[in-house]
């Protein structure tokens, strides 16, 4: 535990649990709504951001924050009115963001190949004070928006025209998703880095759905997975001296392993249990399954 006697590892880590815990409390709405790689577009547009901070001599987090949002409103724009020649758009607004971003960080007199790297996979050593308090400030809007607006949340990413016809606002909703998911990469930007925070934010809740189909279950299995790869991958980067992004997306994705191999079995014991409890009189095909509400799956 020598690694705590240092501020740059108390910080990292503290971001760590933030980005932990932030990644898959968005990404299993965007799991729901089969955007899994908007994270990674997302990331490419802030780029522009972080380039621009460093060009402007401002804050490459909140700079890169308010580009991220801008590009996050704009996909959900073209995802809206673009039709046939909406995936050209969304490749232009992508490459255009990740080529401003090298662009702008070279041009800038601070700039240069080893801070644009920090920022595409993440880096220890580089997190500051101002970091972390940007970080836990950005967090905080996460945690808000996808907790106190769970069962919104997830009537939109469920049936959009259901959550339309009761009258929830679609459109604000979706927007709302788009921009909390563009401050997520932000926020995870300085631990995993831009080019590898989408896989934290899809691959917990990939996991996390081999061992449950309920949503709150989903969300909290989720989540402490999230926690517990970015802290792991943290202490591993410090004590191997590996980049802490590709570290924690290989101890993300040997967890989807794990899970995948042990939901096997547990299915199995499920099937047979349910199998035992029928009664011995009813035939398969006259068992029909309950139903459930969308209140039910949401669990709350």
């Amino acid at each position: 535990m020598d690694f705590l006697n240092y501020a740059f590892m108390q910080r990292a880590l503290l971001a760590a649990v933030l980005v932990g815990i932030t990644a898959p409390a968005v990404g299993i709405y965007l799991v729901m709504r089969r955007q899994a790689l908007m994270g990674d577009g997302i990331g490419h547009v802030a780029m522009t951001g972080v380039g621009l901070g460093f060009l402007l001599n401002t804050s490459p987090v909140w700079m890169a924050t308010g580009v991220s949002v801008l590009g996050a409103i704009l996909m959900e724009l073209i995802r809206w009115y673009g039709k046939t020649r909406g995936d050209i758009a969304l490749a232009m607004l992508f490459y255009g963001g990740m080529a401003g971003g090298v662009m702008f960080i070279n041009l800038a007199p601070t700039g240069s190949n080893a801070n644009l790297t920090s920022y595409l996979f993440g880096s220890l050593s580089t997190v500051s004070q101002s970091d972390v308090t940007a970080i836990c400030l950005l967090a905080a809007f996460v945690v808000v928006v996808t907790l106190g607006l769970r069962r919104q949340l997830f009537a939109v990413s469920q049936d959009e025209e259901f959550a339309r016809v009761t009258g929830l606002p679609v459109r604000a909703l979706n927007l709302l998703t788009a921009v909390t998911a563009a401050v997520t990469v932000t926020v995870a930007m300085r631990v995993v880095g831009l080019l590898l925070v989408s896989a934290l934010m899809v691959v917990p809740v990939a996991a996390a759905q081999q061992l449950s189909r309920s949503f709150a279950a989903t969300f909290v299995i989720a989540v402490a997975i999230g926690v517990s790869v970015t802290i792991g991958g943290t202490v591993t980067s410090y004590y191997q001296n590996v980049p802490p992004g590709a570290t924690i997306v290989l101890l993300t994705i040997g967890a989807f392993i794990a899970f995948t191999a042990l939901a096997t079995p547990l299915g199995r014991r499920r099937a047979r249990a349910a199998a035992a409890a029928r009664p011995a009189g009813d035939p398969v095909e006259c068992v029909i399954p309950a139903t459930r509400g969308a209140a039910d799956e949401v669990g709350v």
